[in-house]
């Protein structure tokens, strides 16, 4: 047997290596379309100032997605946020020694990034960019790039490197493909440029600075993904420099392509080649299994270009994670107080991808987005990674991974992430409220760090979070980025400089400057307090604290103290020695009195150390409670949820807390659903103040449609306090599509307005999605109905906002009687149904709803006494004057084998890109995919083979017009 598993270890290694081994070669090979040498600055006349009005960039970033739904159903949030280190964020950080407002513009994003030089500190935004000096002085106004350095025409997307090894900068810009200009000299400002084009660049242009070239990413869909630019020639002007494009064999998008080449960050400089390319795979895409990152590594040859060669990808797999928001869209982020969602800047390794040389190790550093709520909210956080290698050209393998996420519920995304001289990380990111935030709109989109050490626990950012600088608006308009840039202070290679945007009475870019590594000799602090914790108590407990070494010298036997509710001070000696970014724990010989039940203390232990240079991290404070020792209930309901496919044999999963301080077993959890009963007893042991999940053995029966009002609650003989033992929810089964029976008769007879004459269906539901109904916004239409039956109330929706729930405000005709105090017999009305004033133009849904004998409920799904549910369709106004741009056979969805569906929507004169959008019955947006029109319409493959049983809506159009149809997944 053991010579059978080395033979299959063996042949697994194999395979990896072969694989690994496969290389492609270059797929384009050329020179630079032309070159141009510039003249400084500060030798021009007239500088053009930067383009700042307000327009949305028309780039590739909303592009498209390829989001199969249902494909990655999470069941758990991140696994990082559930279980933090309990030196998470715990360190003390300090607050950032320079804080600028270095740029302004109305863009729609901004795109901000920076370059950091030892005397100049160089800003591009979008449209424009800035000079400064290192104290934050202004040596330039808001420029335009274009004539000034970049004489050639062009748009935007901006970027600013500065390459340390050859003291140049190297700025970019967007326009007949990509320009790259690099400074002749160490001076951004009295030094000229070689400018450069590269006609072949598409959008989303990133370069990195590497040993052997000048690399860039491009966001196409064409065969070169990545260019290499001969670095030697171009740092000379030489107009002969090459240029070598590879493809990136087996990469799978969501459509938008932002992989990214590491850069190094400081003058020391790997060995030519091996440059690795870095990007995430979800497997929520289609062609991905599991969740990992791709690594490509490229060599090149500018003596024989053509033989120069990129790798195939290695897999490093990675914890479970998710990086769709919403399907796809790009509208993500609920902003405070109101206003539009704005982009969480999904499936994008952010801004830039870092590497740097260690006497043992090389390092990379870089980050995206996730969404780390698995339920039907969003929670954005900061999925961050450092991968190594034992030296160059060796492999790289993933050393730590960890989620952030920001204090207060905010939500944290928009990062960028670099290592400083000691091995420290920064990263500077964006905050602002999430969906649980108190006082939410005190947390506007702002400017943050955190960090952590070299020696802390892996897979932590250990210092606390610290505001750069907070917004005081929300950001109008979805966008927001498209990214943000860190740099460090060649100087010390210690300081980081962080850009990013946000709102200061209008839309700025705003830097931060901050440091991790120490700055004093002596320094020391306690940052927790260990223990005691909550629970039961006595008069005699063990204090134990972790102290930690912020200064740069090391620390011994200085004087630890604690105190209790401001009492006598304990002062002990800490023998021991703390090297500089270390900690170490220390128990108290004194023990602490808190050994009355029911009590909470307030514990203060702090450090007291002679010559300590920053005694604002000395202290730690902690609040302990001597709990009741019996006292459990059920804290929540987790399942079921309410929703569409609700079954008759539901698990019932509560959480049941130990609020006290004993250990509990053997007691009766229960549940009440609609008045059934169900005990059973749980039979572990919960210790005390912990929670844990139950599962009920006895399933629940919500199979009819309806409300449910289910509660669960514990028994406990002696429980201290009865008020937590219970809590309720109502769980609703929705459906949208009741099922027809027609031997009830036909209440509703005639349906009649503006083109749709309907002789109705039976009770139940019918679609008539496809006869279409023009009308006009802010205009009042004759609706005529006939019955079959008196006492008959009718209600009309229009879904204008097309989520597939029909809220009140969509409400059109709100519950006419028909016949009121009638029985059988034909009976008719007219009355109206208003279009209200600046409703959005297109095709929606629309619903009407008859209810016997009462009027029609709210919910637009609940089932009602011998009523109906059609569905039709309605077009409010056209594109243009007269003319619709949707041809007469309009949307058509063709059901395929397997719940896959054929989507095409043919226009007139119309080519311009459509959006396709998924909606289930919660009105939750399940997909969002750009569509380009193919020369005859537009056309999708839909893949529905993930989700859930039951009725979905399709919208193809633009934000003006579109196409609604309903689908059933079976």
């Amino acid at each position: 047997m053991k010579t059978k598993i080395t033979l299959i270890l063996f042949f697994f290694a194999l395979i990896f290596n072969v694989q690994a081994q496969e290389k492609t070669n270059a797929t384009y090979v050329g020179t630079v379309g032309s070159v141009e040498h510039v003249p400084s600055i500060s030798s021009q006349t007239n500088l053009a100032p930067a383009r700042v009005k307000e327009q949305v960039m028309q780039d590739g970033r909303a592009s498209r997605n390829l989001i199969i739904p249902g494909k990655d159903p999470q069941i758990e949030d991140d696994y990082f946020k559930r279980n933090p280190d309990k030196m998470e964020q715990v360190l003390s950080g300090r607050a950032p020694t320079l804080v600028f407002d270095a740029a302004q513009s109305s863009s729609q994003p901004t795109d901000p990034s920076i370059g950091v030089g030892p005397n100049h500190a160089v800003v591009v935004f979008n449209t424009g960019f800035r000079i400064f000096d290192k104290s934050g002085n202004p040596l330039t106004g808001q420029i335009s790039p274009n004539p000034t350095i970049f004489p050639n025409g062009g748009c935007c997307d901006l970027t600013i490197s500065y390459d340390n090894a050859a003291d140049r900068w190297v700025m970019t810009f967007l326009g007949n493909g990509a320009q790259i200009a690099v400074s002749d000299g160490p001076d951004p400002v009295n030094d000229g440029w070689y400018v450069y084009t590269i006609p072949q660049i598409n959008d989303y242009q990133k370069l990195s600075v590497w040993s052997d070239g000048y690399y860039m990413t491009d966001n196409t869909s064409a065969t070169n993904k990545i260019y290499a630019m001969e670095r030697t020639k171009m740092l000379a002007g030489d107009p002969t420099a090459q240029i070598i494009g590879f493809p990136l064999p087996g990469i799978v998008t969501s459509g938008f392509y932002s992989p990214q080449a590491l850069n190094v960050t400081n003058d020391d400089l790997p060995a030519p080649g091996g440059l690795p390319i870095v990007y995430l795979q979800d497997d929520a895409w289609s062609g991905v299994s599991q969740d990992h990152v791709k690594l490509w590594t490229v060599d090149v040859n500018w003596a024989s270009p053509g033989s120069s060669t990129i790798s195939a990808p290695v897999e490093l797999t990675t914890t479970p994670f998710i990086s769709v928001f919403d399907g796809g869209s790009f509208s993500n982020l609920a902003q405070p107080g109101g206003g539009a969602d704005i982009d969480a800047l999904q499936a994008t390794i952010m801004n830039q991808a870092q590497f740097r040389k260690f006497g043992g190790h090389n390092s990379a550093v870089f980050n995206f987005v996730v969404d780390t709520d698995a339920s039907g909210g969003e929670l954005a956080g900061i999925r961050w990674f450092e991968l190594r290698q034992p030296g160059d050209g060796q492999p790289w393998s993933i050393y730590q991974e960890g989620t952030y996420t920001s204090p207060d519920g905010k939500h944290a995304w928009h990062a960028s992430m670099m290592m400083d001289v000691q091995g420290n990380i920064g990263m500077g990111y964006t905050a602002m409220a999430g969906p649980t935030t108190p006082d939410p709109t005190t947390k506007r989109v702002s400017s943050y760090y955190t960090g952590r050490y070299a020696s802390d626990p892996l897979n932590t950012m250990t210092i606390s979070e610290e505001l750069i600088a907070a917004g005081n608006q929300n950001i109008p308009g979805l966008r927001y980025g498209d990214y943000s840039k860190i740099d460090l202070d060649p100087s010390n290679d210690k300081e980081f400089w962080f850009i990013n945007e946000y709102m200061n009475n209008g839309r700025k870019d705003v830097v931060g400057v901050f440091q991790i590594a120490p700055n004093f000799n002596n320094d020391v602090g306690v940052v927790s307090i260990d223990s005691p914790v909550t629970g039961t108590l006595s008069n005699s407990e063990t204090v134990t604290v972790t102290i930690f070494n912020y200064g740069q010298n090391s620390a011994s036997n200085f004087p630890v103290t604690f105190q209790v509710d401001g009492g006598t001070v304990i002062s002990e000696t800490f023998t021991g020695t703390i090297a500089s970014a270390e900690t170490a724990q220390y128990t108290f010989t004194a023990t602490a009195n808190l050994g009355t039940v029911g009590q909470t203390y307030t514990i203060v232990a702090a450090t007291n150390l002679a010559g300590d240079e920053d005694t604002t991290n000395d202290s730690r404070t902690k609040m302990v409670t001597y709990l009741e020792p019996n006292d459990i209930g059920v804290s929540a309901i987790t399942s079921p949820v309410s929703g569409t496919d609700l079954t008759a044999t539901e698990d019932i999963v509560v959480t049941v807390t130990n609020f006290g301080g004993e250990p509990q077993s053997n007691f009766d959890v229960s549940y009440d659903l609609e008045g059934t009963v169900v005990t059973e007893v749980f039979t572990g042991t919960l210790a005390g103040n912990t929670s844990t999940s139950y599962t009920f053995a006895q399933t629940g029966d919500f199979s009819a449609l309806g409300t449910y009002n289910l509660s669960a609650y514990t028994s406990l003989p002696g429980d201290s306090d009865t008020s937590n033992d219970i809590t309720s929810v109502i769980i609703i089964k929705q459906n949208c599509q009741p099922t027809g029976d027609c031997t009830l008769g036909d209440g509703l007879q005639l349906f009649n307005v503006t083109d749709i004459n309907n002789p109705s269906a039976c009770e139940g539901y019918g679609d008539f999605t496809d006869l279409v109904a023009g009308m006009e916004a802010d205009t009042t239409y004759d609706l005529t109905i006939t019955t079959g039956y008196g006492d008959q109330f009718i209600r009309v929706w229009i879904d204008f906002n097309d989520d597939f729930v029909f809220t009140n405000d969509e409400t059109v005709v709100n519950n006419v009687e028909v016949a009121s105090g009638q029985g059988s017999g034909n009976y008719t009305i007219t009355t109206d149904l208003v279009v209200p004033a600046g409703v959005p133009s297109g095709q929606h849904l629309m619903r009407a709803k008859t209810n016997w004998n009462a009027p029609v409920p709210d919910d637009a799904c609940e089932e009602t006494t011998f009523g109906e549910t059609e569905d039709y369709s309605v077009q409010i106004g056209t594109v243009g004057v007269t003319d619709n741009i949707f041809d007469e056979n309009g949307l058509t969805i063709l059901s395929l084998d397997n719940n896959k569906f054929d989507v095409s929507l043919k226009t007139v004169n119309y080519t311009e890109s459509m959006n396709l959008s998924v909606y289930n019955t919660l009105g939750q947006r399940l997909l969002y995919k750009k569509l380009e029109n193919n020369g005859n319409g537009y056309k999708y493959k839909l893949d529905m083979s993930y989700v859930a049983t039951g009725v979905y809506l399709v919208r193809v159009g633009n934000k003006e017009n579109g196409r609604v149809k309903r689908i059933i997944v079976k």
